[in-house]
């Protein structure tokens, strides 16, 4: 009942008039039933390989959050269970404890350790003002490590005359003296520095290995690892930034190793560049680690490398191999590196041979399969998702890694009796002669003979990629008898160096031809209603899907969701200032055409497709004021436009689950409103407030 009452109030408050309710439906995925769903991810695998631990979150719909727990079973698949709340639990090397995230004292998420076939309470380890994140047991079991943000207020003294007794003077504004934010939470701004710290297992007070102007876990930023302990537990390897670095390049982080004794660091790596996810060797005598030497480029695929653990000279082992590593993992001989890598929509693990022989596939197929951890056996863990199965926990054996073995099935009753979508997919030729892999979704009851309405949807990054896991927004815009395009555009990651680097420098450019290459490619196909189609995106598909508008009228409407439309004053908004400069070849004082060409709120004259804006109001990635000035631009030119500015959200509009049921209906209310007919002239069937 509780969850019913609550899908009702969404449904009305998000809806701009009734034909953007939905139809409640028993046998279609509608926004209902996105308050039942689960998600799982981090899948840790016990030394021995008998058991896996997994983060397993469900909507809490009287708090409007996802809500995190720990879950158990053994390999078989048996024994099943719920084990504590919290999240990102490891198992300490000998398999008989477990550490966790979870709510604690004196605030926020702490690191608490429990013995798994001990009755009892958990052990608290922490009671830290920030929250830790990159843990990671010590070989020996007897300490641990994490890193932790914290804030730092730049003092100013100045001779201010005293206040008069009961005065009530504004307090004393904020000093800002470095562009080194906080970015660990994406779209979150706040000056200080990211530590590296231990603390006994038992628990203890944690003790700092880093200080002043470092920031420990620059790879975090593109999912990395940050540190990793030495064998004999005497050191840690990590990456970080140091102010000064940061400053000057945006792509700039070494790796260090610190003595956890005398906390004396040393460099591991001397030479320029971004280095991340260090992992040290079975024997401890090598550390292999990811990036890339500085290229000038505003994206650089990472290769593979291995340095001796005193330092010297670094050696790639990847070879040709052209795309990024991920969750790096040494054989247990030391003979090489295994880890996993996206490629072409899907993500399978690889092995590079320390002796530099090709870099091989060891799992294939059409799915997105992690690669979380792996146990003494080579029994790995991790999670799987194809279009029709959404992510569940699965185990392969690094060895016959032909079978993969689902493990858990925890959406399964929502999915029960549900038509799901049809999903196709494509390659296209775009300019240039430039093959482009994208995906139709189709409607349930898919009839090629009907017409239907099509919304392109643009990814963000724009360095990601779309892959071939079950989506939720797809499916849903599908079960309500949308067919959704959905592609991988020049700049994604997954096809190598030469296709991400194809927009360097030149973004929006050649990414918006292979767009409309893909839709010319389904509507080729004879089943799109030509009068309906429109255009979305987040972020990176912010970006295009406002520059789409300003360079083509052939979309009937469009959701413009946490753009970027001016990049001059995005630079001087966004947490990551530097990341946006690095888009451009010379800063914009030198020259700012090149910055205005490619800003679509100077092609907003051209803008004639009923336009949506959404943003979160906390945003600080691609902040409000891109918004506001593209939204304000639109209303002066006449263009109908409405601005939904989202409550209690950070980059993007859907991390609260009532805001993406929002997200979802507002898109469809307003797609539902306007048709465009030959000429290119829209009309509008119904009003909105």
């Amino acid at each position: 009942m509780k969850r019913l009452v609550i899908a009702l109030a969404i449904a009305v408050a998000g809806s701009l008039a009734l034909h953007g309710q939905e139809t409640r439906s028993a046998t279609l995925l509608t926004t209902e039933h996105y308050l039942d769903w689960e998600r799982v991810r981090d899948a840790q695998i016990s030394p021995d390989g008998a058991r896996i631990v997994y983060t397993r979150e469900h909507v809490n719909t009287l708090e409007d959050k996802w809500d995190a727990e720990t879950w158990v079973l053994n390999s078989d698949g048996s024994q099943h269970r719920f084990l504590v709340k919290g999240s990102s639990a490891r198992w300490s090397p000998d398999g008989k404890r477990l550490l966790y995230l979870a709510e604690g004292e004196p605030k926020g998420s702490q690191i608490f350790v429990r013995w798994v076939d001990v009755d009892g309470p958990a052990t608290p380890i922490t009671h830290v003002m920030d929250t830790p994140r990159n843990i990671a047991w010590s070989p020996d079991g007897k300490s641990i490590a994490f890193s932790m943000f914290e804030p730092e207020q730049e003092k100013w003294t100045i001779s201010l005359p005293a206040e008069p007794k009961g005065a009530k003077w504004t307090p004393a504004p904020r000093v800002v003296g470095t562009l080194h934010y906080r970015q660990d939470r994406v779209g979150f701004l706040e000056d200080g520095y990211t530590h590296l710290f231990v603390v006994p297992a038992e628990g203890g007070t944690p003790k700092a290995l880093t200080s002043g102007k470092w920031s420990v876990g620059a790879g975090e930023l593109r999912g990395a690892a940050t540190i990793d302990w030495t064998p004999d537990s005497k050191s840690i390897v990590f990456d970080a930034v140091r102010e000064g670095d940061a400053d000057l390049k945006y792509q700039v982080s070494q790796l260090y190793v610190v003595d956890v004794t005398s906390g004396a660091i040393r460099d591991l790596v001397t030479k320029p560049g971004s280095w991340g996810d260090p992992s040290v060797s079975p024997d401890g005598k090598l550390v292999a680690f990811t990036g890339y030497e500085p290229t000038g480029r505003t994206h650089t695929v990472s290769d593979l490398f291995v340095v001796p653990i005193g330092g010297g000279a670094i050696r790639k082992i990847s070879g040709d191999y052209d795309r990024n590593p991920n969750n790096l993992q040494w054989a247990p001989e030391g003979t090489g590196v295994y880890f996993d890598a996206d490629d072409r929509g899907s993500r399978n693990v690889q092995f590079a041979p320390l002796n530099g022989g090709r870099v091989g596939a060891v799992t294939t197929g059409t799915h997105v399969l992690t690669f979380d951890s792996v146990s003494k056996g080579l029994v790995a863990a991790g999670t799987s998702a194809d279009f029709d199965h959404p992510q569940d926990v699965v185990i392969y054996n690094l060895k016959q890694p032909r079978q993969i073995t689902k493990l858990t099935d925890v959406n399964g009753d929502v999915l029960a009796g549900k038509q799901l979508a049809k999903i196709e997919e494509v390659w296209y030729t775009s300019t240039g002669n430039t093959k482009v892999q994208g995906w139709i979704v189709k409607p349930p009851a898919f009839d090629a003979s009907k017409k239907y309405p099509l919304i392109l949807e643009i990814h963000g990054g724009p360095f990601s990629m779309y892959n071939v896991a079950f989506n939720w927004m797809f499916e849903n815009f599908a079960a309500n008898n949308f067919v959704v395009l959905y592609t991988n555009p020049r700049g994604s990651t997954g096809y190598g160096s030469a296709f991400s680097n194809a927009i360097d420098h030149n973004y929006p450019g050649p990414d918006y031809d292979d767009l409309m290459a893909g839709v010319d490619t389904v509507v080729g196909k004879g089943y799109i209603d030509t009068s309906r189609m429109y255009v979305s995106g987040c972020s990176g598909g912010g970006v295009l899907s406002s520059w789409v508008i300003g360079h083509t009228d052939r979309f009937a409407a469009a959701a413009v969701r946490c753009p970027v439309i001016d990049w001059i004053s995005m630079a001087g908004h966004t947490d990551i200032p530097l990341f946006t400069y690095s888009f451009f070849k010379k800063p914009f004082w030198e020259g700012p055409s090149d910055w205005l060409a490619h800003s679509s709120v100077m092609s907003v004259g051209k803008v004639t497709t009923p336009t949506l804006l959404m943003t979160g109001v906390l945003d600080r990635r691609t902040p409000m004021p891109q918004t506001e000035e593209y939204y304000a631009a639109l209303k002066v030119k006449g263009v109908p436009a409405k601005l939904l500015q989202f409550n209690e959200e950070y980059h993007g509009t859907g991390t609260k689950p009532s805001n993406y049921i929002r997200t979802q209906l507002y898109m469809m209310s307003w797609f539902n409103k306007y048709t465009r007919q030959a000429g290119g002239r829209v009309s509008s069937p119904t009003s909105v407030p």
